[in-house]
């Protein structure tokens, strides 16, 4: 069991507040946590601490599940011993400085280990230490803003919503002027909450953000990634506005991406194993076992990339995001973006991804994906897209729905092997209950389609 720093032991000591905020992420990627006393936790620092196991047996909409055995009405619910990661450490710039921590279930007497996201992709992170390789990550999002409260959104039935701002005006300095308090905050208090922002703007779309998170280790690049979504939403709630990470708000727009940037470095991190100078294309052997690694096994793990219903509203031709099974250099009509700039820059970008994903669960199978290519030194014959990705079927399509993602998933012997049955058992229940969900609602498409005239 990890101990606290004194260094960081002292600092929380020495806060003002008597109380400290500690969340881990449920397998929706969203952050369920609790106020703890200062007391409680200096104590919970050092011996972890009981959290009701029942985050991973609902979903988002605090649901639970019944085709789940990890936990349930069969097992009561019990609590699982979480353990706080003491470099996750910061202070909330918007609650006057709070001390937050985030945590996981990294024990080998819990038992949600198996499919705690955030011990998962540290697994994953140890495969590739033992491979002799750095991973350095990084996530991007774009999402919608709204002039609404939650109150308001409940009354409008989330229908006839206000954007923030009118028009597409994607990389607006107009747009992103008119909103300049809510803009700057972002970008200045995201960056004090230990999330920096390397580049923020308006997309195409109304009242459209795109956020790029500075690169890091895996690890923290996911915690990041995590982080980010619920900050903004708790940034933009002091200026009465609503953001949405959703993949695909409206059919009428532009879905919303959460693309992974992606190298493998030396120990040292020093050289970037991706780069090749003497190659034509600045692509090293490496990089192009990783991207067939990726090609290979991305229909066998696709739900952790789309993990919704609505993840595959966004997975359609022309609405900048891929449907084919393509890679391309510099192309982001690809599923796969290689963009081999210089030795420091050279990367992948895994365009699949939206923005509602779990940044733990994404990078993740990035990374474990990526590794199998390299492990079973796959070659990368499929030569790179050139021009309209959509339109190239030489290496097939994307599963077209989660439902028929999910069952690939869960009878896939290269995504049992990547994550492990207990973790691939679970997670595809979890998807196949959301689909299941989706199958019993009678929508408004119905309603006006069928209501009078059948």
């Amino acid at each position: 069991m990890p101990t606290l720093p004194k260094k960081i032991s002292d600092q929380v000591k020495k806060s003002p507040h008597n109380k400290i905020r500690v969340a881990i992420t449920d397998i929706d990627g969203v952050l369920r946590g609790k106020m703890m006393s200062k007391e409680k936790f200096l104590s919970a620092a050092n011996s972890g601490f009981g959290f009701c196991d029942v985050v991973f047996g609902w979903d988002a909409a605090d649901v639970a599940y019944d085709n789940v055995s990890i936990t349930g009405w069969h097992s009561g619910y019990p609590d699982g011993l979480a353990v706080i990661d003491s470099s996750t450490y910061r202070n909330i710039p918007w609650m006057d400085g709070l001390p937050f921590f985030l945590a996981d279930f990294d024990t080998a007497d819990s038992h949600l280990q198996a499919v705690c996201p955030r011990s998962l992709l540290k697994r994953i992170i140890k495969e590739c230490d033992d491979m002799g390789y750095q991973p350095l990550f990084s996530q991007e999002f774009e999402w919608f803003n709204f002039s609404e409260t939650a109150t308001s959104l409940r009354e409008k039935n989330f229908q006839n919503l206000q954007p923030l701002t009118e028009g597409m005006f994607g990389y607006s300095l107009l747009r992103s002027s008119e909103q300049h308090p809510f803009f700057n905050d972002l970008f200045e208090l995201l960056t004090q909450f230990g999330i920096p922002i390397e580049g923020l703007h308006t997309e195409t779309g109304p009242g459209v953000y795109e956020a790029a998170i500075q690169y890091g280790p895996i690890l923290e690049a996911a915690d990041r990634a995590v982080l980010f979504k619920t900050a903004v939403k708790e940034i933009a709630a002091r200026h009465q506005i609503i953001p949405t990470f959703m993949a695909k708000f409206s059919s009428d727009l532009p879905g919303c991406g959460g693309h992974v940037h992606q190298s493998l470095w030396n120990k040292s991190k020093r050289k970037n194993l991706f780069a090749n100078a003497k190659a034509a294309d600045n692509m090293s052997d490496l990089m192009r076992h990783y991207i067939a690694g990726q090609l290979t096994c991305l229909p066998e793990i696709l739900p952790m990339f789309a993990p919704n219903i609505n993840s595959f509203k966004r997975l359609v031709e022309g609405a900048w995001a891929p449907t084919t099974l393509t890679w391309g250099i510099e192309n982001r009509t690809t599923a796969l973006r290689a963009i081999p700039a210089s030795s420091k820059a050279c990367r992948l970008e895994t365009r699949v991804i939206g923005s509602d994903t779990n940044p733990y669960l994404a990078m993740a199978a990035c990374l474990a994906s990526g590794l199998y290519g390299i492990q079973n030194k796959l070659v990368l014959k499929q030569a790179p897209t050139k021009g309209n990705g959509y339109k190239d079927l030489s290496h097939g399509m994307l599963p077209k729905s989660l439902q028929e993602a999910s069952v690939r998933m869960q009878d896939s012997d290269i995504a049992n092997g990547l994550f492990g049955e207990d973790f691939v058992k679970h997670f595809t229940q979890t998807r196949l209950w959301e689909s299941r969900a989706y199958a019993q609602q009678v929508s408004d498409w119905e309603l006006r389609r069928y209501f009078e005239i059948i």
